[in-house]
């Protein structure tokens, strides 16, 4: 929990508006499974690629809903490991899919893939990104053309500037 920084996983607060199924037990959940994900890792000598891509998760019934991933079997709420295949697998193998690091890596109404790349930076490659720059308006705050636009194209926006675009650069394609 200290490496990956999931303690702060407990003083997040998801928008309830937006994420009304998330509670105390899904965030329970979702903590657990990353730490059983990481205990098969290193317990049972698995390939340092499952970190990043993974064939198999562990859920309960909680984390199967909430992934919607169609797991036969799968009640209660004792974490199973069960293999992925196809979409699932492609969508939930490995840290990065965890519901626990996307929870730390957003914002609590939105993705957020400028606090993930930058988190993937740090925390799993050791090479933070330089501060930004004084006086550059996170991208909730900018006003006019800038709040147009899906987030894809305002981070766009965003990285037309000069004094943004050499930390953007790094972090964006990481955290999309």
């Amino acid at each position: 929990t200290q490496w990956l920084q999931l303690r702060n996983l407990a003083t997040l607060s998801p928008d309830p508006e937006q994420f009304p199924d998330y509670d105390a037990v899904l965030s329970d959940a979702m903590l657990a499974e990353t730490q059983a994900f990481l205990a098969s890792v290193l317990l049972e000598d698995r390939p340092l690629r499952d970190l990043l891509d993974a064939d198999y998760a562990f859920v309960n019934a909680k984390l199967a809903e909430h992934y919607g991933i169609a797991a036969d079997g799968i009640t209660g709420d004792v974490l199973q490991r069960v293999a992925l295949s196809g979409d699932d697998a492609a969508r939930r193998g490995g840290l990065l899919t965890q519901a626990s690091v996307l929870t730390i890596t957003s914002n609590p109404n939105r993705t957020s893939p400028v606090k993930r790349g930058k988190w993937v930076l740090e925390v799993l490659l050791g090479t933070p990104p330089p501060p930004p720059p004084p006086n550059v308006p996170e991208l909730d705050k900018g006003d006019g053309e800038m709040a147009q636009g899906t987030l894809r194209q305002r981070l766009e926006q965003h990285r037309a500037n000069p004094s943004c675009a050499a930390c953007h650069q790094l972090m964006d394609p990481l955290g999309f």
